[in-house]
């Protein structure tokens, strides 16, 4: 990611973040290495595609960078702060204000009790955002027609909207504390294709608008190409492979990579029938021995791998 930190400041910068939970009791007790020792970097403006299978440790990830867990170990830095131990009341308004997160199910995120003015304007109330009905109304207005919909929905409940249209609302209310950071969690996974697109577009033309920097987390590997300007490969806890769309989609260089890549479907009924399927077997390394560590493939692509893994792919593509 060298020549966009040259360009931009930094607005997310993660130093080997670790969350790991603990269950079970006495000699059954188990320690699940949620995320394992993730290291990354967002430029200012930019979007980074967190991609990984269900339970890889994507979505964990990002509730310990907002706060919603307290990280095992590691350090997050948001706008040059560290926000990942004690804060004051003036920091913690700060990250509240400064980092918002999309949630995946519109559905489950939006409070039915509540009117679409009330769910955009609570955090404002919370965090004293506004001082009275009249700016909170305002506010609420101006992010309500940012996302398409009209000042009629303000008096509505979420019962009463589609599911494309509470995403909306829940992009509505993200946006209203004016942040510089969003975590979108699979913000599109529970959306029909056609409005998973209307809602992309949506998010693309706010992102420019205004200036976001956004975590994009999905484990839809077409979507993360196309919305982001860098990807990230989690794998158990893992960040095994990041770079540029670009080069991280032509050439994947760590096996597991290559077996998510494979799973992509092409539509083409004919090609799909007689393609070969990338399989991954985490046998092939021998980390115990080998230690493996990020290593730069390119000025814009890292792998994990050991060391010898590199000399097998610097020989392999020389």
């Amino acid at each position: 990611m060298a020549n966009l930190e040259k360009e931009n400041d930094i607005v997310l910068d993660v130093r080997h973040l670790q969350q790991h939970f603990k269950s079970g009791v006495g000699r059954n007790k188990v320690v699940v290495k949620a995320v394992d020792d993730v290291s990354f970097k967002i430029p200012r403006g930019q979007t980074y595609g967190l991609v990984g299978e269900s339970g890889c440790g994507k979505t964990t990830t990002g509730r310990t960078i907002i706060r919603l867990y307290k990280p095992t170990g590691g350090e997050v830095y948001f706008n040059g702060k560290l926000i990942s131990g004690k804060l004051s009341p003036e920091d913690k308004k700060l990250v509240h204000q400064g980092i918002q997160m999309i949630f995946q199910d519109p559905i489950s995120s939006l409070n039915p009790r509540m009117t679409i003015k009330e769910i955009i304007g609570e955090g404002l109330l919370i965090n004293k955002v506004v001082s009275n009905e009249d700016e909170l109304y305002a506010r609420a207005l101006e992010m309500i027609k940012l996302v398409g919909l009209s000042e009629d929905h303000l008096s509505r409940y979420p019962h009463e909207f589609s599911g494309g249209q509470r995403q909306r609302i829940g992009i509505a209310r993200t946006l209203a504390s004016k942040p510089s950071l969003i975590i979108a969690d699979e913000p599109v996974s529970a959306l029909d294709v056609s409005i998973q697109a209307q809602v992309l577009n949506l998010l693309n033309d706010l992102k420019k608008e205004l200036g976001l920097t956004i975590l994009f987390i999905a484990h839809d590997l077409s979507v993360v190409k196309y919305f982001s300007d860098y990807v990230g490969v989690m794998n158990k806890g893992k960040l095994v492979e990041e770079g540029l769309p670009s080069e991280l989609y032509a050439n994947p260089v760590h096996p597991y990579t290559k077996a998510l890549l494979s799973a992509i479907p092409v539509p083409d009924p004919g090609f799909e029938k007689w393609r070969g399927y990338v399989t991954y077997d985490p046998s092939v390394h021998n980390y115990p021995q080998e230690q493996p560590k990020m290593q730069r493939v390119s000025d814009n692509h890292q792998v994990y791998l050991s060391d010898q893994e590199m000399e097998r792919f610097a020989k392999s593509a020389s």
